[in-house]
């Protein structure tokens, strides 16, 4: 099967011809059976909405956001910019999904060919760079595959990550989902992935579609895999997105991660290159389940929470 004609069969499908069908599940409520915190007690986080997100806590990270206000933390959506006035106030900063300026999605059009730009200005990634390093914030960078990834490539790098501007799939399987285990070894051994207790350990993590990423070559600090990419994994590179064709290039990733946690400086931070991953949503006329309410992610809603307790600094 040509590659191209693989991508066609994932189950998440383009945001630019589905957007409107793609709408949060608002009664996903799996439960919690020790909150990290008391009701409205905990951290405060905020989740970006000030560079055009695809996910937003009022919208398809509903799901994600009332999780996190379930488990304690304080949770608010951030329409302004990054600078260390607005970061001030927050321990944990989401950053789901931005886009830059030509990339936005639009009811006239929207363009995802390439080049793609940032979605933050230099200023930006530096503002959120001390704050993670010398405040120690903790910043959670959630960027998918194109034009995601490289929208979120300059504020990666300044953490010592390549976001690239792919698509990662399983060869192995046609389902357009991956599964990470802990029986294979692409799922990591870790304290997010270990919990603060049985009940809260990860054998399998579901992903779909995303991206995947490496450190830079000289790595400016230690990058902890979480979630490794496997054999017959690979990485589609095309001119637009979901445009493939047979000259579309294509690339082995065996080793890349789609999730990295790492310790800088003073804070932390848990980068992921696949977002659905972290919400439940009803895709199309059907109304069919869709990331974290599917059956094969049964594990994924304490794995979000294992991440965001592990950047609070619970463990």
């Amino acid at each position: 099967m040509r590659w191209f004609a693989l991508l066609s069969l994932v189950l998440f499908v383009s945001p630019q011809s589905s957007s409107a069908q793609q709408v949060p599940d608002s009664s996903y409520a799996p439960a919690i059976a020790q909150p990290a915190f008391a009701p409205g007690s905990g951290p405060r986080v905020l989740i970006d909405e000030a560079h055009h997100n695809f996910h937003t806590a009022g919208d398809r990270y509903y799901p994600f956001a009332a999780l996190l206000r379930r488990d304690g933390f304080q949770v608010d959506a951030s329409d302004h910019r990054f600078d260390r006035e607005s970061l001030a106030p927050a321990k944990i900063l989401v950053i789901a999904n931005a886009l830059g300026d030509r990339n936005r999605i639009r009811a006239d059009s929207t363009d995802w060919s390439l080049p793609t730009p940032s979605a933050f200005t230099p200023e930006e990634v530096e503002a959120v760079r001390k704050w993670v390093e010398e405040d120690g914030g903790s910043l959670f960078l959630i960027a998918d595959h194109m034009p995601m990834g490289g929208a979120a490539a300059d504020m990666a790098a300044a953490f010592g990550l390549i976001f690239t501007n792919g698509f990662a799939r399983d060869t192995l399987d046609t389902s357009g989902t991956m599964i990470f285990r802990r029986a294979n070894g692409t799922l990591i051994d870790h304290p997010v992935t270990n919990g603060r207790s049985e009940a809260e350990r990860i054998d399998s993590v579901a992903t779909f579609t995303g991206q995947a990423f490496r450190p830079i070559d000289r790595p400016i600090t230690r990058v902890d895999p979480i979630l490794r990419m496997g054999p017959g994994m690979i990485q589609l590179y095309p001119e637009t997105a979901w445009q493939f064709t047979d000259s579309t290039r294509v690339e082995p990733v065996d080793g890349w991660m789609q999730g990295a946690v790492i310790r800088f400086g003073k804070g932390r931070v848990a980068a992921f290159g696949e977002a659905a991953m972290f919400t439940a949503q009803l895709a199309g006329p059907s109304r069919q389940p869709a990331g974290m309410n599917t059956p094969v992610a049964v594990q994924n809603h304490q794995f979000l929470l294992n991440i965001v307790r592990w950047l609070a600094g619970v463990y």
